[in-house]
């Protein structure tokens, strides 16, 4: 009998464990949608719309973990991270739907050149800089992959292919948030002072700025001309993330795979190929307009619940774990990315 007791007791204990917590996950999606809600709000006011809905998501987050601690009673966690991590993704596949590959071929050979010497360059100078200030690898990272290509979306993206851990994203996005904000001021102010046409003001805004809502936001005094350029120039940077996530995936992981040649071991990002997949659907115009604009919306508050979700997840004391250093790293690429400015125009004069 005392046996059996036992079986049943640990039958008992085990039982709760197999089942689907709907509390948990039900309030933490709730929560990050309620804050995706509050931040779109926020985002519409005037001095908020530079920042966009997706940092003022995270920054919502990180406020609200700080400030109001979320309940014990229920494992809340479990719906915050299924917003940052599958609605995330889920909102970068249907992201996909913004660009068309026609349009970023049709716009020139000085406009690819371009994106490709911005990457390039960004990646480089900041992986340099990581190893001068001996900064954690896999944040260095993150601040590149965000600074060359397109913000949040590249860090969300590159992350799990670098196997980073979730508060080195959390920093990795707030600093790019932070300046990609600044950056977008600046562009603001210097307008009327600098010495170039529309097309070119908006060259510059797009291919050195963070995240798609700074690059709209900025471009705005050149005009349509400017905004068109600045955006076209931008999303051939965003087209530019899946070779360049699958790049970094490749040469990140190689020493673990060194010895190990099945291709079913290495990390494929699968929610990169729904995003090019994405791509080729809006190209070749399968889907109507007025569903693809209901997609893209999904896509941005996918993006800011996920962004909230990272949010929930960032304690102060991370940033002063990880210190002043990738901060300082983080400033010096997005300085040294502007500088590269007299390049660019030389390569869109000269095409």
């Amino acid at each position: 009998m005392g046996a059996e007791k036992i079986r049943e007791l640990q039958h008992i204990e085990v039982q709760p464990q197999n089942k689907f917590d709907y509390k948990g996950y039900g309030i933490g999606i709730l929560l990050t949608f309620s804050l995706a809600i509050l931040a779109g709000l926020i985002a519409k006011l005037p001095l908020f719309s530079i920042m966009g809905i997706m940092i003022i998501s995270i920054l919502l987050g990180a406020l609200w973990n700080n400030t109001l601690p979320l309940p014990t009673s229920i494992n809340v966690s479990l719906g915050i991270q299924f917003s940052s991590k599958k609605l995330l993704r889920a909102g970068i596949i249907l992201l996909g739907f913004r660009l068309n590959l026609f349009q970023i071929v049709d716009s020139g050979v000085s406009v690819i050149l371009i994106d490709i010497l911005v990457i390039a360059f960004t990646i480089m100078f900041i992986l340099t800089l990581g190893r001068i200030f001996k900064t954690n690898k896999e944040l260095t990272i993150l601040v590149a992959a965000g600074t060359a290509i397109c913000g949040a979306a590249a860090i969300v993206a590159v992350a799990p292919l670098i196997k980073s851990k979730q508060e080195q994203t959390a920093v990795a996005v707030s600093c790019i948030a932070v300046l990609g904000t600044i950056g977008a001021l600046l562009f603001i102010f210097l307008y009327p002072y600098l010495p170039l046409t529309n097309t070119e003001y908006g060259l510059l805004v797009g291919a050195t700025l963070h995240e798609l809502a700074h690059v709209v936001a900025a471009s705005v005094p050149g005009g349509e001309l400017g905004s068109e350029t600045a955006i076209l120039v931008k999303l051939g940077r965003v087209l530019l993330l899946i070779p360049v996530a699958l790049l970094i995936s490749f040469f990140i992981n190689r020493k673990n795979e060194k010895h190990e040649r099945n291709l079913k071991k290495l990390p494929i990002p699968w929610f990169i190929f729904g995003f090019l997949l994405m791509s080729f659907i809006n190209t070749l115009q399968l889907i109507p307009d007025h569903i693809i604009n209901i997609l893209l919306l999904l896509s941005i508050y996918f993006l800011a619940m996920g962004m909230a979700g990272l949010g929930l997840s960032i304690k102060w004391s991370d940033f002063r774990k990880v210190g002043f250093k990738p901060i300082v790293v983080a400033i010096l690429g997005f300085v040294g990315l502007l500088c590269l400015s007299p390049i660019l125009l030389f390569l869109y004069r000269l095409f």
